[in-house]
């Protein structure tokens, strides 16, 4: 008898990856890190007043370049690490919207770490396995 409703792949029964803890460990402290950095910076460079006018295209930058980073530093493929902090980066627009930006900041970091810890560990890498 077949299985229902279960896609298969070469005859067995099709499985999502596992998730590399490592990778998604350093990636979410990596990121929470260069944001958390480079937002203190921002902040006393520039004060309140400017995030209030220009935050809405310096903080998605700023989120961009810090995923590339985190990407070169755990060795991930880049244009995947770019779409992943750009999905991750859709729901907190929501939060956001409603004032809760450290919600919205949360959320993306925890979906980013997500999606890197798919990621695929470059061949070789001691800290991926």
């Amino acid at each position: 008898m077949r299985d229902r409703g279960v896609a298969r792949r070469g005859g067995k029964p099709a499985t999502m990856d596992p998730v590399n803890r490592s990778i998604l460990l350093r990636s979410a402290i990596l990121q929470t890190l260069m944001v958390g950095v480079l937002s203190t910076l921002l902040a006393l460079a520039l004060g309140t007043r400017f995030f209030t006018h220009w935050g809405w295209i310096v903080g998605p930058l700023a989120w961009i370049a810090c995923s590339l980073a985190t990407a070169r530093m755990l060795e991930l493929a880049t244009r995947r690490t770019l779409l992943g902090a750009v999905l991750a980066g859709l729901p907190s627009i929501a939060a956001v919207a409603v004032g809760l930006h450290w919600l919205g900041d949360a959320m993306a970091i925890v979906l980013f770490a997500l999606w890197c810890g798919w990621t695929e560990p470059p061949p070789g890498a001691a800290w991926g396995t």
